[in-house]
């Protein structure tokens, strides 16, 4: 290597330092929006090809080829503002206004009867309400820096969503053309680089529909029987469950199994017995039936390692990395696979 050579890379390692301290404080948003993109990129050409059919003899070729594609994008920016940013939102803030008012020794729960119960059972007086205040207070330490610091979380957050949406559109427009450019200056051979973004693809398709999506599913649903049993702050139960699910056949039980045995305590024991039915023959169904159903096996990940990466993401950059730390890990896991599979043997 030349002193061109080794000037040059030192240049493009300082960039590349500098790069990352410039996006450090929104790189949770530039990595969902990145998701995000990877996710809309399949309807995206589905709609832009019928968008430029509907085009067709009425602008010249290139033309309906580039206006399509923007239309395209814009109509994908606005259904998923109104299908996910919106309901993340809403869901987001029902969750820290719970979690505070937990941690203020505020909830909607029946502690007095939880502790009677204890104490009838045990002998032994526990204080539930003081309990449920340590852990929200940890809770909101954790993820915000405790409660001031969930004004300057939810500005932050409100920047970095609309840095995302324009990074969903632009990637949506030219995310083919960055693929296509990372593999023909990846220093790698042509047959590994292709093998890495195979699998890169196969694992987060795999992390994504097949452990996410499913978790959320079987979330959804089993917030609707936690309503329907007149559970109080459902929302907020909806999302822990969103992501203990991570874990399956177990996690979500987490929240509705003791949720049941709550309504017995409480003198509700016919909507005890029905939520926890409910959760046998539905909510453990949907684990059971739709993560096989829709997870790649060659992209499979250890449920642990999932949990993981979901807990871990959270806890390193927030909300958003419910989403991100899975991906990480299994891009990591990709890799390790490509480099076993191409150079372990040389």
């Amino acid at each position: 290597m030349n002193r061109g050579q080794s000037f040059l890379l030192l240049l493009i390692g300082a960039v590349a330092l500098l790069t990352l301290f410039v996006i450090l404080p929104f790189v949770e948003y530039v990595i969902a929006s990145a998701i995000l993109a990877y996710v809309l990129y399949p309807f995206h050409v589905r709609l832009s090809r019928a968008i430029r059919g509907a085009l067709a003899g009425r602008v010249r070729e290139s033309m309906a080829r580039r206006l399509s594609r923007m239309l395209s994008g814009i109509s994908l920016i606005v259904a998923s503002i109104v299908a996910v940013i919106l309901p993340l939102a809403y869901i987001s803030w029902v969750f820290v206004r719970d979690l505070t008012a937990i941690a203020r020794g505020n909830t909607d729960i029946d502690v007095a009867a939880i502790e009677a119960e204890i104490t009838a059972l045990t002998g032994q007086t526990v204080e539930v309400g003081d309990v449920l205040a340590t852990v929200g207070q940890t809770l909101v330490n954790a993820l915000f820096g405790g409660v001031s610091g969930v004004v300057t979380t939810a500005f932050r957050a409100s920047v970095g969503l609309s840095l995302a949406l324009f990074l969903v559109y632009y990637t949506l427009l030219d995310g083919p053309a960055f693929v296509r450019w990372l593999r023909s200056t990846s220093p790698l051979p042509s047959a590994v680089t292709a093998d890495l973004v195979d699998r890169v693809d196969a694992m987060t398709r795999g992390v994504v529909i097949g452990h996410i999506v499913v978790a959320l599913l079987q979330a959804v649903i089993a917030g609707v029987g936690l309503w329907a049993a007149g559970i109080p702050n459902v929302v907020f139960w909806t999302f822990v469950m969103a992501v203990l699910a991570l874990l399956p056949l177990i996690g979500a039980f987490f929240v509705w199994g003791p949720a049941a045995v709550y309504l017995v305590v409480i003198d509700q024991a016919t909507a005890g017995v029905l939520l926890a039915l409910y959760g046998v023959f539905v909510i453990a169904m949907v684990d059971n039936y739709a993560r096989p159903l829709v997870i790649d096996q060659q992209a499979h990940l250890n449920p642990a390692v999932i949990l993981l990466g979901v807990f871990g993401g959270i806890y390193s950059i927030g909300f958003t990395g419910l989403f991100v730390g899975p991906i990480v890990i299994g891009v990591l896991a990709a890799t390790l696979e490509t480099f076993r599979e191409d150079y372990d043997a040389m």
